[in-house]
């Protein structure tokens, strides 16, 4: 079987350059504008044209987020970001709007479109339509089981590739399309400014008794009430394979370069025919949180650290 692409964060061109050198074949990174990970460090015109030709160099991939939700006062910039980062030589957008999509395909049709797990892509007649707009990758939604990955594949179009997350933070939203950071801190995760309230201590207050606090999930003290645990699917990169799966995606965009580089390492390795095991202890030594297989074999689990 063909083996899958290896697809790594870039935060910045630091991290992009560790990224290439520990195997990966692509990189996904954000710009200026209109992706949703402000946090990162990002790239400035002259930079993601530097980082281009530096990919395109080693004979790699680099595809730019353009995955934010898009307002109507986005779209005059949005138009002259999408022509000025194309001419850049990007290899693919990431979009989740379908207002963004289409613009990107009457401003940008020589660049590759790829759709977020943003759009919640969950099922063949989605991928289908998304298809029949331009894109050729669906970056699937992160509820899926691997068993409605394998379905999925099989209906989709036998030309659209199939994308999805092997390792990294999990969001508790559909699809990462979360309001709680809106309301609590007043910034717009499904505009790059997530505050990561999800991962914030709680504990139940009942109206009758306001000074106590009631614990509802208590370790050592600490509620994650909302937290899900990170993502690792190394030791199960042969049933993804099996299953059809074009590309492999790593979360990380706002994560260091240890991480990328130990993380991208161990992927490549296993890609390549290593022992899963052998690399057990030195991605649980990088986890931010217990690890897990999110929705790939059954409902995943609660971040209890």
């Amino acid at each position: 079987m063909t083996v899958p692409e290896l697809l790594a964060p870039a935060g910045n061109f630091s991290l992009l350059k560790r990224a290439i050198e520990c195997g990966a074949d692509a990189v996904y990174c954000g710009g200026e504008s209109f992706g949703l990970r402000h946090k990162a460090q990002n790239f400035s015109l002259d930079q993601l044209k530097a980082a281009v030709e530096y990919v395109h160099d080693h004979n790699k991939r680099l595809y730019l987020t353009v995955n934010a939700l898009m307002h109507q006062s986005d779209l005059a910039s949005l138009r002259a970001y999408l022509e000025v980062t194309a001419a850049a030589g990007v290899d693919a957008f990431i979009v989740s709007d379908l207002g963004a999509a289409a613009l990107a395909r009457r401003v940008a049709a020589q660049t590759t479109l790829h759709v977020s797990t943003q759009a919640s892509v969950a099922n063949a007649l989605a991928a289908q339509t998304w298809y029949g707009l331009g894109a050729s990758r669906i970056i699937a939604a992160r509820e899926l089981s691997l068993k409605e990955l394998v379905e999925l594949r099989k209906a989709m179009p036998t030309d659209m590739e199939l994308e999805v997350f092997v390792h990294g933070a999990q969001c508790m939203a559909i699809s990462g399309r979360c309001i709680i950071s809106n309301h609590l801190a007043a910034r717009d995760a499904n505009k790059g400014h997530c505050a990561h309230s999800c991962r914030w201590s709680y504990q139940l207050v009942e109206e009758q008794r306001p000074n106590e606090y009631l614990p509802v999930i208590e370790q050592d003290g600490y509620t994650t009430l909302f937290s899900p645990q990170d993502l690792n699917m190394l030791k199960h990169l042969d049933q993804l394979v099996a299953a059809g799966i074009n590309s492999f995606k790593i979360e990380g965009r706002t994560k260091g370069i240890n991480y990328v580089e130990t993380v991208v390492s161990a992927y490549r390795a296993v890609l390549d025919g290593a022992d899963p095991a052998c690399y057990a202890e030195s991605l649980r030594a990088r986890a931010f949180r217990p690890q897990g297989t999110g929705f790939f074999f059954g409902p995943p689990q609660q971040d209890c650290s």
